[in-house]
């Protein structure tokens, strides 16, 4: 405990004390001869009142040990006796205040001091408790600090990774500038390749900055291990580009089935003048026509593989939304989201809806691009048993609906795919793709089936 702790947890004490040294002080000095002066004690109640009396205290303190320095003085009624009086007033109260600001000056760091400590000492176990990497590197490249997950990622054995260097682990990092001298403070974020002790590489997402100190520029990193999210991430990207191209090759098989179909009955029709059925050209084009309905009788199958899940269209809308508003806004488009409440989950594949969502987006920007009104709005309902997501544009329109979804069409930009392929996701999972005509603008209109629905079919 400091001297001003126990003081003013004493201050009863003290305050009797203090009072009994100035009494003893003010005795002595009247029981001595007159010539002697004892004024330069009353210093000690003063210190000892400064540290802890306030400053009403104090000048009341030094008050009375004027009163008593004057009275017991050897020359008490000389002419300049209030001029030192008022002296020694200014002179006791300008010592407590002194004691006063110096005690409270030694509180006030001791106890910047504990509470530096305690700041200290949490962060220390926020770095060590936590799951990501954290590591400190000095100019030369070399570790300065490193937590326990560091240590773990790594692969080194606990406190042996400062002193190592960090080039061979993770080279990126020497790559940052850190000259001596200079101000400018770099904070980045990069993914790169990781190498462990044991040599084995892992995909490493490093968060830096650099930080001066007094011995010179340092950097603090943050690694993480994404070699887990990079599997999962392209195995789902993988997972839906054969969906997707599935979904393609059964479209334009659906489509060859049709042109297939009518050749069929154009040489049923041909088979009727008298010769043409006997020609080894004739037999040809039939065998031709029977191999296109039988490559085309696949589309009719279902895929074994393929079985829809459960989609949540909040979660596919607000991945839509981080996607799409940033060049919306640098193309000058408002957006706006009417989503509708107690909407369930869509029966779909949430990367194949998403496909779609972006597609419909992209589309309307393209059509906006020189609209005197630039205005793009999503609204999301549950009517007739069915989810609703409709996409509301301001641009030039559809010239031709009837001629919307056709794969390659005249005028089309880009492969004229879009839409058909769209329009061909939606449907493998039992909704639809349709287009809504508008006053001005267009509107596109994806239904999708509710999940409930599909598993109570499913069960029945």
């Amino acid at each position: 405990m400091s001297i001003r702790g126990y003081l003013l947890g004493n201050k009863r004490r003290v305050l009797v004390a203090n009072a009994f040294l100035v009494a003893a002080i003010a005795l002595v000095s009247s029981q001595l001869k007159a010539n002697t002066a004892l004024t330069f004690l009353y210093v000690f109640p003063m210190l000892v009142g400064g540290s802890y009396m306030s400053r009403a205290g104090i000048l009341a303190l030094a008050a009375v040990c004027t009163v008593l320095r004057n009275a017991f003085t050897p020359s008490p009624f000389e002419t300049d006796a209030a001029v030192r009086s008022v002296m020694s007033l200014f002179a006791y109260f300008g010592i407590g205040l002194f004691v006063s600001e110096l005690t409270r000056a030694q509180q006030r760091a001791v106890e910047e001091s504990r509470l530096r400590q305690e700041a200290e000492e949490q962060l220390r176990t926020l770095i060590e408790s936590s799951p990501a990497a954290i590591l400190t590197v000095d100019t030369e490249g070399k570790v300065l600090q490193a937590n326990e997950a560091a240590h773990r990622l790594l692969g080194y054995e606990p406190e042996r990774l400062p002193g190592e260097p960090i080039g061979p682990m993770l080279p990126v990092l020497t790559t940052v500038p850190r000259a001596p001298g200079t101000e400018r403070l770099f904070r980045s974020t990069v993914e790169c390749t990781g190498r462990r002790r044991s040599g084995e590489v892992f995909l490493a997402q490093v968060w830096f900055s650099t930080y001066q100190t007094a011995t010179g520029p340092r950097l603090a990193a943050i690694i993480y291990d994404g070699s887990e999210d990079l599997r999962d991430r392209e195995g789902v990207g993988l997972h839906s580009v054969m969906n997707t191209s599935q979904i393609l090759v059964r479209a334009a098989l659906h489509e060859v089935r049709n042109l297939a179909a009518a050749a069929a009955v154009a040489q049923a029709n041909l088979a009727r003048l008298p010769g043409v059925g006997e020609s080894e050209d004739f037999k040809a084009l039939g065998a031709l026509v029977q191999g296109l309905e039988k490559i085309a009788s696949s589309e009719l199958r279902p895929a074994s593989d393929r079985v829809a899940g459960k989609v949540d269209l909040q979660t596919t809308l607000d991945e839509l939304r981080i996607v799409i508003e940033p060049p919306f806004r640098e193309a000058g488009v408002s957006v706006h989201w009417e989503m509708g409440s107690g909407m369930p989950p869509a029966r779909g594949d949430h990367h194949g809806l998403l496909q779609v969502f972006l597609n419909l987006a992209q589309n309307s920007l393209r059509a906006m691009q020189d609209a005197a009104r630039k205005e793009f709005r999503v609204v999301t309902s549950f009517e007739q048993e069915l989810i609703h997501v409709r996409f509301f544009d301001t641009g030039r329109g559809v010239p031709v609906p009837d001629r919307l979804f056709q794969p390659m069409q005249p005028g089309a930009e880009a492969t004229g795919l879009g839409l058909y392929i769209s329009r061909a996701i939606v449907r493998s999972f039992a909704g639809d793709l349709r287009y809504e005509p508008q006053p001005l603008g267009s509107c596109f209109t994806v239904q999708l089936a509710p999940a409930r629905a599909a598993v109570a079919a499913a069960a029945s």
